[in-house]
């Protein structure tokens, strides 16, 4: 468990990183090779899990080196089950990170929720459920290595 405080915001036990697929770590079904070295030094304080329809039939191959949980949507509504995941899981130790509409609810969920606006954009209501907005995922996942730069950004 890494306890994380912020004053005046919360003091943050995570456990676990949820992580939308495409668009957020991926692009076009391709997993970024800069969020593999950054999966693999969070995998060893983290349980890291990547979350997904896979659109493009991927994300298997493309995460096969990686000490990641892989859940692959199934149902015809993907905002609740990445929502049901998290809660699972147990959402009060869950940072999630994502960037489209059906991320709202998990983001909403989470202890942590990172919106983030890669190549994709990001949809509106997942930036207005999100805790803190990043450029790009490799500064989302390295607030989570470097949590002073969570800090500085959600004190009050």
């Amino acid at each position: 468990m890494n306890e994380i405080t912020i004053p005046n915001f919360a003091t943050l036990q995570l456990q676990h990183i949820v992580l939308d697929y495409n668009g957020t770590i991926a692009q076009d079904g391709v997993l970024k090779e800069s969020v593999k070295e950054i999966i693999k030094e969070l995998s060893k304080d983290f349980t890291v899990h990547i979350i997904t329809a896979d659109t493009f039939g991927s994300v298997a191959k493309q995460s096969e080196n990686l000490e990641i949980s892989l859940k692959i949507l199934s149902s015809s509504d993907h905002t609740e089950e990445k929502a049901d995941y998290l809660r699972e899981l147990g959402a009060k130790h869950c940072a999630a990170i994502g960037n489209g509409n059906n991320d709202k609810k998990m983001l909403d969920s989470a202890a942590l929720g990172i919106a983030v606006m890669g190549e994709e954009g990001c949809a509106t209501q997942t930036l207005l459920a999100s805790d803190i907005v990043c450029k790009c995922i490799e500064n989302a996942l390295e607030l989570l290595l470097k949590p002073k730069r969570m800090i500085a950004t959600l004190r009050k």
